[in-house]
């Protein structure tokens, strides 16, 4: 494709969005920081149910918990077999969310205020972003170059989640984790695909600078929803954080 100009605003790195907190709402994520807006849940078609987890001690510098604390919580054994694995274990579909499909909020939250929406006020035409995984910026002129080159991450993949916990949960509760926008990232389709179902052992962003963020993000998923680590993928994640200690878990 020849050079464009740049006619969109590009995304400030860092910009905090404005939070709307509301118990037991439907998670959403500033696309800047990561951190959680809430929408609320009577507002939602099929809204994710929420976790069961216990909450845990706030660390006192910025009245989160830290993700290598919580890290410490998570029981450590190995795989369960993958007999019986199936996405439709999970989800059929993205739900609609106040009319909107959910993979189209989750593009339109990664690509903040450079997203383009078509007339339904849902859909996103085009946009830009830094790309988390791989720490390029991507800039998309139209609904064709987001279609191949966007995913929808599940951070802690389906597969991996089932032979770690997920097989003995409820139906509701795989639907919620399958669908919780914590879990959920827009990332480069390549980068995606050669992740494929890898946890943090034997897979990691090749952005660098994002490794906190994203093993952390693990962390707050599988806390969240009971599941457990091998010892390999505990160890990674545990010398990811070890060089940022004060990184907080998401929405615990």
């Amino acid at each position: 494709m020849p050079a464009k100009k740049n006619k969109y605003k590009s995304r400030q790195v860092g910009g905090v969005l404005a939070l709307l907190a509301v118990a037991l709402g439907v998670i959403l994520l500033n696309p800047n920081s990561y951190e959680t807006i809430y929408i609320p849940k009577e507002n939602a078609d099929n809204s994710a149910a929420s976790g069961n987890a216990e909450p845990l001690g706030a660390s006192a510098s910025n009245n989160q918990p830290l993700a290598i604390d919580v890290l410490e919580t998570l029981e450590v054994k190995g795989r369960a077999p993958k007999t019986g694995y199936d996405r439709e274990q999970f989800y059929k579909s993205w739900p609609s969310i106040d009319g909107c499909n959910l993979r189209q909020r989750i593009i339109k939250r990664d690509l903040g205020d450079t997203a383009v929406l078509a007339d339904d006020n849902c859909t996103v035409l085009s946009g830009e972003f830094d790309e988390p995984y791989t720490g390029s910026h991507l800039i998309f002129y139209q609904k064709s170059d987001l279609t191949k080159g966007l995913q929808i991450d599940h951070v802690v993949a389906l597969s991996d989640a089932w032979q770690k916990g997920a097989q003995n949960l409820t139906a509701d509760e795989r639907y919620a984790l399958a669908t919780d926008p914590l879990n959920l990232l827009a990332v480069d389709s390549k980068t995606n695909q050669g992740k494929s179902d890898g946890d943090a052992a034997t897979w990691l962003p090749p952005n660098k600078k994002f490794r906190c963020a994203y093993v952390a993000r693990q962390v707050s998923v599988k806390y969240k929803y009971h599941l457990w680590l091998t010892q390999a993928e505990k160890d990674m994640i545990a010398k990811i954080l070890g060089s940022c200690p004060q990184e907080p878990v998401i929405g615990v």
